[in-house]
Protein backbone atom coordinates (compact mmCIF):
# COMPACT_ATOMS: atom_id res chain seq x y z
CA UNK A 1 0.00 0.00 0.00
CA UNK A 2 1.02 3.61 -1.01
CA UNK A 3 2.04 6.33 1.26
CA UNK A 4 -1.47 8.46 1.29
CA UNK A 5 -2.17 12.43 2.74
CA UNK A 6 0.95 14.32 3.83
CA UNK A 7 3.04 11.43 2.75
CA UNK A 8 2.27 11.62 -0.59
CA UNK A 9 3.15 15.46 -0.64
CA UNK A 10 6.45 14.14 1.17
CA UNK A 11 6.97 11.60 -1.42
CA UNK A 12 6.60 13.93 -4.61
CA UNK A 13 9.08 17.02 -3.15
CA UNK A 14 11.72 14.25 -2.17
CA UNK A 15 11.62 13.62 -6.10
CA UNK A 16 11.48 17.15 -6.91
CA UNK A 17 14.69 17.54 -5.12
CA UNK A 18 16.69 14.47 -6.07
CA UNK A 19 16.04 16.12 -9.48
CA UNK A 20 17.56 19.27 -8.23
CA UNK A 21 20.26 17.02 -6.69
CA UNK A 22 20.78 15.40 -9.68
CA UNK A 23 21.51 18.67 -11.80
CA UNK A 24 23.59 19.99 -9.17
CA UNK A 25 25.98 16.78 -9.60
CA UNK A 26 25.96 17.39 -13.12
CA UNK A 27 26.75 21.14 -12.81
CA UNK A 28 29.58 20.39 -10.26
CA UNK A 29 31.11 17.75 -12.38
CA UNK A 30 31.08 20.49 -15.40
CA UNK A 31 32.57 23.24 -13.06
CA UNK A 32 35.34 20.40 -12.06
CA UNK A 33 36.59 20.04 -15.01
CA UNK A 34 36.77 23.96 -16.28
CA UNK A 35 38.51 24.28 -13.31
CA UNK A 36 40.54 21.57 -13.77
CA UNK A 37 41.30 23.15 -17.85
CA UNK A 38 41.70 26.29 -16.44
CA UNK A 39 44.10 25.70 -14.04
CA UNK A 40 46.29 23.37 -16.27
CA UNK A 41 46.29 24.46 -19.60
CA UNK A 42 45.27 28.55 -18.97
CA UNK A 43 47.59 29.20 -16.29
CA UNK A 44 49.92 26.31 -17.05
CA UNK A 45 49.70 25.32 -13.40
CA UNK A 46 51.99 22.20 -12.03
CA UNK A 47 51.44 22.39 -8.28
CA UNK A 48 49.96 18.67 -7.96
CA UNK A 49 47.87 20.12 -4.86
CA UNK A 50 46.13 22.52 -7.02
CA UNK A 51 44.18 19.34 -9.05
CA UNK A 52 43.14 18.56 -5.75
CA UNK A 53 40.07 21.14 -5.54
CA UNK A 54 38.66 20.21 -8.86
CA UNK A 55 39.17 16.70 -8.59
CA UNK A 56 36.94 16.52 -5.39
CA UNK A 57 34.25 18.53 -7.41
CA UNK A 58 34.29 15.97 -9.86
CA UNK A 59 34.45 12.95 -8.09
CA UNK A 60 31.23 14.46 -5.27
CA UNK A 61 29.85 15.26 -8.72
CA UNK A 62 29.68 11.92 -9.93
CA UNK A 63 28.46 10.74 -6.74
CA UNK A 64 25.40 13.26 -6.28
CA UNK A 65 24.54 12.29 -9.64
CA UNK A 66 23.90 8.72 -9.17
CA UNK A 67 22.76 8.91 -5.38
CA UNK A 68 20.02 11.62 -6.76
CA UNK A 69 18.92 8.85 -9.24
CA UNK A 70 19.03 6.52 -6.53
CA UNK A 71 17.06 8.52 -4.05
CA UNK A 72 14.54 9.45 -7.08
CA UNK A 73 13.78 6.00 -7.89
CA UNK A 74 13.17 4.99 -3.83
CA UNK A 75 10.97 7.66 -3.45
CA UNK A 76 8.91 7.14 -6.82
CA UNK A 77 8.85 3.24 -5.92
CA UNK A 78 7.98 3.88 -2.36
CA UNK A 79 10.96 1.69 -1.36
CA UNK A 80 11.97 2.12 2.73
CA UNK A 81 15.22 0.08 1.81
CA UNK A 82 16.21 2.60 -0.98
CA UNK A 83 14.93 5.93 0.84
CA UNK A 84 17.09 4.86 3.78
CA UNK A 85 20.13 3.99 2.05
CA UNK A 86 19.60 7.19 0.08
CA UNK A 87 19.56 8.94 3.71
CA UNK A 88 22.65 7.62 4.42
CA UNK A 89 24.76 8.13 1.54
CA UNK A 90 23.50 11.69 1.13
CA UNK A 91 25.00 12.60 4.72
CA UNK A 92 27.96 11.25 4.13
CA UNK A 93 28.32 13.29 0.65
CA UNK A 94 27.53 16.55 2.93
CA UNK A 95 30.41 15.99 5.57
CA UNK A 96 32.85 15.53 2.93
CA UNK A 97 31.38 18.40 1.18
CA UNK A 98 31.90 20.67 4.67
CA UNK A 99 35.63 19.05 4.88
CA UNK A 100 36.01 20.12 0.90
CA UNK A 101 34.51 23.37 1.63
CA UNK A 102 37.21 23.80 4.43
CA UNK A 103 40.12 22.25 2.96
CA UNK A 104 39.37 25.00 -0.38
CA UNK A 105 39.09 27.97 2.23
CA UNK A 106 42.33 27.31 3.53
CA UNK A 107 43.93 26.39 0.17
CA UNK A 108 43.23 30.00 -1.19
CA UNK A 109 46.13 31.00 0.93
CA UNK A 110 48.58 29.46 -0.35
CA UNK A 111 47.46 30.15 -4.47
CA UNK A 112 49.46 33.20 -4.49
CA UNK A 113 52.76 30.89 -4.24
CA UNK A 114 51.14 28.29 -6.75
CA UNK A 115 49.99 31.12 -9.28
CA UNK A 116 53.75 33.14 -8.66
CA UNK A 117 55.52 29.84 -9.52
CA UNK A 118 53.64 29.01 -12.35
CA UNK A 119 54.18 32.57 -13.65
CA UNK A 120 57.95 32.15 -13.11
CA UNK A 121 57.80 29.01 -15.28
CA UNK A 122 55.93 30.26 -18.22
CA UNK A 123 58.34 32.76 -18.17
CA UNK A 124 61.28 30.89 -18.49
CA UNK A 125 59.79 28.66 -21.02
CA UNK A 126 58.61 31.06 -23.20
CA UNK A 127 61.06 31.21 -25.57
CA UNK A 128 62.07 27.14 -25.93
CA UNK A 129 58.43 26.55 -26.06
CA UNK A 130 55.56 25.27 -28.87
CA UNK A 131 53.43 28.11 -30.59
CA UNK A 132 50.32 26.94 -29.18
CA UNK A 133 52.26 27.52 -25.44
CA UNK A 134 53.32 30.87 -26.07
CA UNK A 135 49.77 31.81 -27.76
CA UNK A 136 48.41 31.18 -23.95
CA UNK A 137 50.86 33.11 -22.11
CA UNK A 138 50.17 35.94 -25.05
CA UNK A 139 46.60 35.92 -24.83
CA UNK A 140 46.86 36.03 -20.92
CA UNK A 141 48.77 39.17 -21.03
CA UNK A 142 46.81 41.17 -23.78
CA UNK A 143 43.20 40.01 -21.80
CA UNK A 144 44.25 40.88 -18.20
CA UNK A 145 46.34 44.09 -19.46
CA UNK A 146 49.49 42.92 -17.34
CA UNK A 147 53.19 41.84 -18.41
CA UNK A 148 55.08 39.11 -16.57
CA UNK A 149 54.35 37.70 -12.96
CA UNK A 150 55.25 41.00 -10.56
CA UNK A 151 55.99 43.60 -13.32
CA UNK A 152 57.64 44.00 -16.60
CA UNK A 153 60.99 43.50 -15.87
CA UNK A 154 60.25 39.59 -14.55
CA UNK A 155 61.00 39.27 -19.24
CA UNK A 156 64.60 40.68 -18.41
CA UNK A 157 66.00 37.53 -19.63
CA UNK A 158 64.09 37.45 -22.86
CA UNK A 159 66.00 39.28 -24.81
CA UNK A 160 69.52 39.87 -25.77
CA UNK A 161 69.42 43.45 -24.49
CA UNK A 162 67.95 42.55 -21.29
CA UNK A 163 65.17 45.26 -22.07
CA UNK A 164 63.02 43.69 -24.35
CA UNK A 165 59.98 42.01 -23.47
CA UNK A 166 56.65 39.95 -25.83
CA UNK A 167 54.40 42.20 -27.99
CA UNK A 168 51.48 41.02 -25.64
CA UNK A 169 53.06 42.82 -22.99
CA UNK A 170 52.25 46.10 -24.86
CA UNK A 171 49.70 48.97 -24.37
CA UNK A 172 48.93 48.11 -28.24
CA UNK A 173 50.00 45.28 -29.36
CA UNK A 174 51.74 45.21 -32.93
CA UNK A 175 54.89 43.72 -34.78
CA UNK A 176 57.86 44.44 -32.15
CA UNK A 177 56.64 46.45 -30.00
CA UNK A 178 57.99 45.16 -27.02
CA UNK A 179 61.51 45.61 -28.21
CA UNK A 180 63.87 47.79 -25.64
CA UNK A 181 60.47 48.85 -24.58
CA UNK A 182 60.19 47.26 -21.12
CA UNK A 183 60.74 50.13 -18.91
CA UNK A 184 58.46 52.47 -20.78
CA UNK A 185 54.67 52.78 -19.16
CA UNK A 186 53.68 54.72 -22.06
CA UNK A 187 54.23 51.81 -24.31
CA UNK A 188 54.20 48.31 -21.94
CA UNK A 189 52.38 47.75 -19.23
CA UNK A 190 54.31 47.49 -16.05
CA UNK A 191 51.88 46.10 -13.69
CA UNK A 192 52.41 41.86 -12.97
CA UNK A 193 49.52 39.26 -13.77
CA UNK A 194 49.80 37.42 -10.37
CA UNK A 195 47.84 39.63 -7.95
CA UNK A 196 45.12 39.72 -10.63
CA UNK A 197 44.96 36.24 -10.96
CA UNK A 198 45.21 35.38 -7.63
CA UNK A 199 42.02 37.80 -6.94
CA UNK A 200 39.91 35.60 -9.58
CA UNK A 201 41.19 32.38 -8.71
CA UNK A 202 40.35 33.38 -4.59
CA UNK A 203 37.01 34.64 -6.11
CA UNK A 204 36.05 31.59 -8.04
CA UNK A 205 36.89 29.25 -5.09
CA UNK A 206 35.09 30.70 -2.82
CA UNK A 207 32.13 31.20 -4.80
CA UNK A 208 32.19 26.80 -5.37
CA UNK A 209 32.48 26.99 -1.29
CA UNK A 210 29.14 29.08 -0.92
CA UNK A 211 27.66 26.65 -3.25
CA UNK A 212 28.75 23.78 -1.94
CA UNK A 213 27.52 25.20 1.54
CA UNK A 214 24.22 25.69 -0.07
CA UNK A 215 23.60 22.30 -1.44
CA UNK A 216 25.03 20.55 1.58
CA UNK A 217 21.87 22.56 3.56
CA UNK A 218 19.37 21.16 0.95
CA UNK A 219 20.77 17.60 0.99
CA UNK A 220 20.02 18.30 4.50
CA UNK A 221 16.55 19.09 3.99
CA UNK A 222 16.62 16.73 1.43
CA UNK A 223 17.50 13.95 4.55
CA UNK A 224 14.63 15.11 6.64
CA UNK A 225 11.94 14.84 3.93
CA UNK A 226 14.10 11.42 3.07
CA UNK A 227 13.40 10.28 6.92
CA UNK A 228 9.61 11.58 7.13
CA UNK A 229 9.09 9.82 3.85
CA UNK A 230 10.77 6.51 5.75
CA UNK A 231 8.49 6.83 8.57
CA UNK A 232 5.42 6.62 6.36
CA UNK A 233 6.42 3.72 4.43
CA UNK A 234 6.87 2.09 7.62
CA UNK A 235 3.89 3.31 8.96
CA UNK A 236 2.03 1.54 5.56
CA UNK A 237 3.75 -1.67 5.93
CA UNK A 238 2.69 -1.98 9.46
CA UNK A 239 -1.27 -1.08 8.70
CA UNK A 240 -0.46 -3.61 6.24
Amino acid sequence: MGVEGGMKCVKFLLFFFNFIFWLCGLALVVVGVLIQMSLHNTLNIKDPSASGAPIVVIIVGVVIFFIAFFGCCGAWKESHCMVTTFAVLVSMIIIIEVAAAIAGYVYRNKLSVVVEDSLADMIHEYKNSTADFRKTVDKLQEDWKCCGSNSSTDWRGFGPDGISVPDSCCVKVAPNCGVGAMMEANKVHQTGCHDALVKLLQDNLLWVIVGALVIAALQILGIVFACCLMRGIRSGYEVM
